[in-house]
């Protein structure tokens, strides 16, 4: 891989580019990652949000973010909500842009993103719970040395419909042994 893949936390100029992924996407890309397209957010409500992450101090946040680059351009990024500052969070992956999906960048790009979730946010442990259905974030999880915990049926975030998903998680421990 000889392109230069770089990680950095949410800054303004990333606001539409996060929204501009949620509201152009196709449905079907959508629907794949278990979104309920009833539930989008608007694009005034995503402003809002994105902006309010920023400004709060690591310990009170409700929503973090980093932005993934290859070469200098933002591709995607990877987030984490339901934050117990100290303990615990839940991880969130999106590529946005497709012509660089399965090429492996996933992986690296989160392994880039890690340090800045169990560092900043002082974690003991990080959870993802990508939908069962779709493959690719689960393959990443697996090869990242997250343990697969269970799956079971819930409605996983605020977009989305009820749905099975795969609960992996990654301890502080581990993580320190894989850095």
């Amino acid at each position: 891989m000889s392109d230069r893949l770089s990680v950095r936390e949410l800054q303004t100029q990333d606001i539409d580019l996060i929204t501009n992924y949620w509201l152009n996407a196709e449905d079907v890309f959508l629907l794949g990652m278990g979104v309920d397209l009833a539930k989008m957010l608007t694009k005034d409500q995503w402003i809002e949000m994105l902006s309010q992450q920023i400004s709060q101090p690591y310990n009170q946040k409700k929503s973090y973010c980093t932005i993934w680059e290859v070469n200098g351009k933002a591709v995607g990024h990877s987030n984490v909500n339901k934050i117990i500052f100290g303990q615990e969070a839940f991880m969130h992956l999106h590529m946005w842009d497709s012509s660089i999906r399965s090429k492996g960048y996933g992986l690296q790009l989160v392994k880039l993103s890690l340090p800045y979730f169990f560092n900043n946010l002082k974690l003991k442990t990080l959870y993802c719970e990508p939908y069962a259905l779709n493959p690719a974030p689960n393959r990443t999880l697996e090869k990242l040395c997250f343990r697969f915990v269970k799956e079971y049926i819930t409605i996983p975030g605020m977009l989305n419909f009820e749905q099975p998903v795969n609960l992996w998680e990654l301890t502080y421990k581990t993580y320190n042994e894989i850095q």
